[in-house]
């Protein structure tokens, strides 16, 4: 299946297109210091990892477009202090001139995070993300401790990089994840990567707290597969979740065409409702209706 195959792919399942809830979209310089990192299979990569899309914002999201990806997020993700507001500034714009973006945002565990998570809740953030990985922090941060009651509070999703994948460290796994949602229940946490490769575990947070998903990014796919393979016995599971399936893609951050996201997760045979559900309806269902026309 190629990128030329997706929209024909998406038409069979009856939906309007793709909702892709983990897209990345940076400011330039940060672009090009991430693919860097990639390129040189860096210290948090631990693999080759040749990138497939590069080009200009624009370039990239016009082969969103082609694809028939109607919602996409716009991910960033702070590592250090001081940074994330930038971050956001910068994603509020791109939001502001690219309507298929959900307007994304940011932060990290500092002085002032409780505000300025406010302050973007009130501007219209829908989406944030945190990696914990990358920012070597620990969520049960106690800076972070009032955030996280203001986004279950305000209902607005949270994508949290929590698993060990691909490289592990002191801050990822289940642990910290299950410390927050215990503390916030109500919390709408989005796991990426199916929380890779502890699935088990971040599976069975999914179960337990009733507004926790799991999003699909590069689970499945072979690159995946190779080094974190998807436990067989867990396929019925993750159909049970039903709502909480969200495709996910990671684009333009991948080493292969976008449509081997989707023949990955046709390859686990569950059905073209769970397709539809996956890849469109949970999407819309989460961030509200989607224009199409």
């Amino acid at each position: 299946m190629s990128d030329a195959d997706v929209p024909g792919w998406w038409q069979r399942l009856g939906i309007p297109g793709l909702f892709d809830v983990h897209v990345h979209f940076l400011p330039p310089r940060m672009q090009a210091k991430v693919w860097a990192q990639f390129d040189n299979a860096g210290p948090l990569i631990g693999r080759p990892w040749p990138i497939l899309y590069r080009g200009t914002d624009e370039e990239r999201v016009e082969h969103l477009r082609t694809l028939g990806v109607r919602r996409f997020s716009a991910l960033s993700y702070a590592h250090v202090p001081r940074m994330a507001e930038s971050l956001n500034d910068w994603a509020h714009a791109f939001a502001d001139r690219v309507p298929e973006s959900l307007r994304s945002g940011t932060f990290f565990p500092e002085p002032g995070v409780e505000q300025h998570v406010a302050r973007r809740i009130d501007l219209g953030v829908e989406v944030f993300k945190v990696h914990v990985q990358v920012g070597a922090f620990d969520l049960r941060d106690p800076a972070l401790d009032p955030v996280w009651g203001l986004l279950a509070e305000a209902g607005t999703p949270v994508v949290v990089h929590a698993g060990s994948g691909p490289v592990p460290t002191e801050f990822t796994g289940p642990e910290p994840m299950l410390g927050v949602l215990e503390r916030h229940p109500r919390l709408t946490a989005v796991i990426a990567h199916m929380g890779a490769p502890e699935y088990h575990e971040f599976l069975e947070l999914a179960e337990r707290f009733e507004r926790t998903h799991l999003d699909t990014t590069m689970a499945f796919t072979s690159f995946f597969e190779a080094e974190a393979p998807f436990p067989a016995d867990l396929v019925p599971r993750l159909q049970a979740l039903g709502e909480r399936v969200l495709m996910g893609s990671d684009f333009p951050n991948i080493p292969y065409p976008y449509a081997h996201q989707l023949e990955s997760l046709d390859a686990l045979a569950l059905g073209e409702e769970w397709l539809r559900a996956v890849c469109w309806d949970n999407g819309v269902r989460l961030f509200g209706p989607v224009a199409t026309a």
